[in-house]
């Protein structure tokens, strides 16, 4: 048996594919997918308004149905103030995989798949960001509207990973969120995710990063909920041997905010599923990310042990992402190797793996949006 501790210090390799001839290819298809896409965003948005406005049509869409999210207590509730649980798929690294992110695989994912939400994840470092501001917000900017035309919600995720000190990358997140936030306030179907996966820092020096830049990004938009990442990896802290009782203590000194966990149900087991459970109870908390495998993102499915997460979360009403809507190579990525490169096809389950034949299946089951 795996020890606990022996999981811990990852890197947490299932968030990059392995480098090599892999990465060279994808390159240059992203470069190619990037321009198609910001040339289509366009056409998809021109497509998803309908020359007779179908205003039953449209109030279908999660984001229609919910509209302007906020934080009520410890829950994520709609413009009715009702409690209400989101749930959906995070992209790959943009930089690798943003050829699996097409009109055709969105329409796929907001209709097929009926997710209520996606998870947009700029990289910092790792041929991310860092290495083109403007090509990688444009490239956010992009996906935001795409996902929009769709009626789907968007986490606005800064995938900082290594250095795990978000703090590392202040200035890099002031000058993105400001932009994204100028451009994108006004709508109601954002959240932004301001530090993916803290680590190896303490919890106070996340907080403290977290209280510089969250009145940045309130100056543009003061109404879009934050999401906070917590310590190791946004596990509360368990991965480097704490809990949740140092944020419960200690929170962000700021209104309308949430604090992420991410799990993958293999390696984080009971000890996780409870700090869970019992954070949940007294912190606003949002499940960006969480895979069905290993740490890492591969290896076996663990589905008996990833329903026991999804019922609690069902139980709590706690939005959750899945990693990942990609065709990386490894379990943890749902579409079958090639299936981007190839355009498809996107729907129905003959692309997918067993975690996206599995995850699929439970994301498409109907969702309980309460208005009154």
């Amino acid at each position: 048996m795996t020890s606990a501790r022996s999981v811990r210090p990852h890197s947490h390799s299932h968030s990059h594919p392995r480098p090599g001839l892999r990465r060279l290819a994808v390159a240059g298809a992203a470069l190619g997918a990037l321009l198609l896409g910001l040339a289509e965003s366009n056409v998809d948005t021109a497509q998803a308004a309908p020359t007779t406005p179908d205003a039953t049509a449209a109030a279908t869409t999660p984001a229609a149905i919910n509209g302007q999210l906020n934080v009520c207590g410890t829950k994520l509730c709609n413009k009715y103030g009702n409690p209400i649980q989101l749930r959906g798929m995070s992209s790959h690294g943009t930089q690798w995989y943003a050829q699996c992110l097409t009109g055709g695989s969105l329409d796929a994912l907001a209709k097929d798949w009926k997710a209520d939400v996606l998870r947009v994840s700029t990289y910092v470092q790792e041929d991310g960001y860092e290495t083109d501001p403007r090509k990688y917000t444009d490239l956010a900017h992009s996906l935001i509207e795409q996902a929009t035309a769709r009626g789907m919600y968007v986490i606005v995720d800064w995938h900082m990973l290594d250095p795990g000190d978000p703090r590392y990358n202040l200035a890099r997140a002031k000058a993105f969120f400001t932009e994204i936030a100028q451009r994108h306030g006004s709508k109601t179907n954002l959240l932004y995710e301001i530090a993916n996966e803290p680590s190896g820092v303490s919890w106070s020096r996340i907080k403290g990063y977290a209280e510089e830049l969250i009145p940045v990004i309130r100056a543009k938009d003061p109404e879009t909920p934050v999401l906070v990442g917590t310590r190791a990896w946004s596990s509360f802290g368990v991965s480097e041997g704490s809990d949740e009782s140092e944020v419960v203590s200690n929170p962000v000194n700021a209104a309308n905010i949430m604090y992420t966990f991410h799990f993958y149900a293999y390696s984080h087991r009971d000890e996780y599923l409870n700090t869970l459970s019992r954070a949940a109870a007294k912190l606003p908390v949002f499940v960006t990310e969480f895979g069905t495998q290993n740490y890492a993102g591969e290896g076996a499915n663990d589905f008996t042990m990833t329903q026991k997460y999804l019922d609690l979360m069902a139980s709590k009403k706690i939005s959750w992402v899945n990693w990942n809507f990609s065709d990386d190579d490894r379990s943890g990525a749902v579409f079958k190797p090639g299936t981007c490169d190839a355009g498809g096809s996107w729907t129905g389950t003959g692309s997918l793996k067993p975690a996206g034949v599995w995850i699929r299946d439970r994301i498409r089951t109907a969702d309980s949006f309460p208005t009154s």
